[in-house]
């Protein structure tokens, strides 16, 4: 048995939270389910796909304890489409007895034993963050992790902890971000991969305090924990790139840019490099940038930025690039001004904001054709 009282709008954005770590495909039927824990004056909403599990405690009415699990999309969409401010639920062996005023469902559940254990903090290796630094190392990241599953360390972010600080690092293989943020408290010295669908939920968990990260080194997964919200995962196994040796070292051509007026010309060029894979010329000639691309079905343009050309070289230099790739990185940076930095248009362009320098983005050019 089972039964409480619960306001509808929280239980409706936990259960959406929730609903994307359930697996309906598994070949364990518990994996679709979401599971419900209702003890003291809290509802404990959990899920699971056996790579990635979420637990989130809600305040409740709790009239008599008790657990379950129910289909996630069923539930989910139920309550989402209620109207009244109070849920409740029963619970009687496997059946869940959900009601609202003017309303009431029954819902065929699985008994709670059937749901997998969630991981546990087994350790004491653990480094706190401010949640929003993280979040915003995040956002400058993790755009850049392959989505290509043949090479499984490169759908990841390699998080590499250091004595008070740590690094954030991802690449497709085509570009790389790397990301420095400081620790509040640390005794963490190790690097890992962490996937990004458990990094894209992290950058959704809400509250401005202090996000604590359990390494559970034994059974290769990481916890975190923030307020009322728990979130795990396994990490990814392998060697990640050695990315230091990407970093070019010498970089002949520094040029500054104004961030709005290099967005808005590499927007322009895109209207014609959609036709032609993307492409777009970045023409550098002393203090004027060019950016150009034409298309073979629809025409061509060129517009012009303005810049400050802090290279000695002098002498006109041309490079490609992918413009999805360029709007991407400009799009994550909160400054007003972007340094970028070349040496040859073979070797990778150097991408800054100039108000952080612990922000690196470096992007491989377009191989130039004869």
């Amino acid at each position: 048995m089972m039964k409480l009282q619960i306001l509808k709008d929280n239980l409706s954005r936990a259960l959406q939270t929730t609903s994307r770590f359930t697996n309906t495909r598994a070949q364990l039927p518990v994996l679709g389910n979401i599971l419900l824990k209702a003890e003291k004056n809290s509802l404990t909403v959990s899920a699971t796909n056996l790579e990635t599990s979420i637990s989130l405690t809600l305040g409740a009415k709790i009239e008599k304890e008790g657990e379950i699990t129910t289909p996630s999309k069923i539930i989910t969409d139920i309550v989402n489409n209620l109207h009244e401010e109070v849920v409740n639920i029963e619970v009687d062996k496997e059946q869940i007895f959900l009601s609202a005023k003017g309303f009431s469902s029954k819902i065929l559940g699985m008994n709670a034993r059937d749901f997998p254990e969630l991981p546990k903090v087994k350790t004491k290796d653990s480094v706190e963050i401010n949640l929003a630094l993280f979040q915003k190392a995040l956002s400058q990241t993790t755009y850049a992790v392959s989505t290509d599953e043949t090479r499984p360390v490169l759908t990841g972010a390699l998080f590499i902890f250091e004595k008070g600080g740590l690094t954030l690092v991802a690449t497709d293989g085509f570009r790389l971000s790397k990301k420095v943020i400081p620790l509040i408290k640390s005794n963490l010295k190790t690097k890992i991969i962490l996937p990004r669908n458990i990094l894209m939920e992290l950058a959704k968990v809400g509250g401005d305090g202090v996000l604590t990260l359990y390494f559970d080194k034994i059974n290769s997964q990481i916890l975190f924990s923030i307020d009322k919200t728990t979130l795990s995962s396994r990490i990814i196994e392998g060697d990640f790139p050695d990315y230091e040796k990407i970093l070019p070292t010498k970089l002949e051509y520094n040029i500054l840019s104004d961030k709005e007026e290099l967005l808005r010309a590499i927007k322009l060029a895109s209207v014609f490099a959609r036709d032609s894979a993307n492409i777009v010329k970045f023409t550098l000639k002393k203090d004027k940038l060019t950016i150009s691309s034409e298309s073979p079905t629809s025409g061509e343009e060129s517009g012009e930025v303005d810049v400050k050309n802090d290279s000695d070289e002098k002498e006109t230099f041309e490079v490609l690039f992918n413009y999805k790739f360029l709007e991407d990185f400009i799009n994550s940076v909160p400054g007003e001004e972007i340094r970028t930095a070349f040496n040859e248009n073979t070797t990778p362009g150097v991408f800054q904001d100039t108000e952080d320098k612990s922000y690196t983005h470096i992007i491989m050019p377009v191989k130039i054709q004869g």
